[in-house]
């Protein structure tokens, strides 16, 4: 045993001279640069703007054309016939305020509309206290009145508010239940379109 000990003593020596060495080289390699974070902007699916037939759409009236949303492909499309006119970038309604479905068609036409459930509590100078309220659910803090949510070249589609208006498009179904356009492809869609056009809601 005598003669095993310096051998043991030297193994564990050997031993502890390399876990030092190999600790050493860990501590002082260079670190690795994290990648740069993503901006939010980043992150927003990028869908493809308002696309145009203009020798077509100078055949348009609010006589001969219809309107289909593409749910799937979040795109609506105004129609002559079986000809497409435009097509557009949507944002339909999100999960647990998915938009209605079916065969559908324009109730309402109106360009400044605001809507009576959505909107912001501000004070009397005008300034947002609470904003993305809803007037269903939130209370108006003390000296405050709601304020609706702009709704520009509004189309209603149903009769509780549903409808095509300006808004913001993230790329995937975001409102709570009306159907989002781009600021040019609303004015369009509204200007080729009268009360009583047909709206076809669905998986197309």
């Amino acid at each position: 045993m005598p003669e095993k000990f310096p051998i043991l003593l030297g193994a564990l020596l050997l031993s502890a001279f390399v876990c030092s060495i190999s600790g050493q080289i860990r501590l002082f390699r260079p670190r690795r640069t994290p990648p740069p974070m993503r901006k939010a902007s980043d992150l927003i699916h990028r869908q493809e703007p308002l696309k145009v037939n203009q020798s077509l759409l100078k055949e348009a009236t609010p006589d001969n054309t219809r309107i289909i949303v593409s749910l799937p492909k979040q795109r609506a499309y105004l129609m002559i016939g079986d000809q497409l006119a435009a097509d557009g970038p949507i944002s339909s309604g999100k999960r647990g305020h998915e938009s209605p479905q079916g065969y559908l068609k324009v109730l309402e036409k109106d360009p400044n509309h605001h809507s009576n459930i959505y909107g912001d509590f501000v004070d009397g100078l005008g300034r947002v206290v609470r904003a993305g309220v809803s007037a269903r659910v939130d209370s108006a803090p003390s000296g405050t009145h709601f304020v609706g949510a702009p709704m520009t070249w509004f189309l209603r589609l149903t009769e509780d508010g549903v409808g095509m208006h300006v808004g913001i498009l993230p790329g995937y179904p975001a409102s709570h239940g009306c159907i989002r356009q781009s600021a040019d492809g609303a004015k369009l869609f509204y200007a080729h379109v009268k009360v009583g056009t047909p709206v076809d809601v669905g998986d197309y």
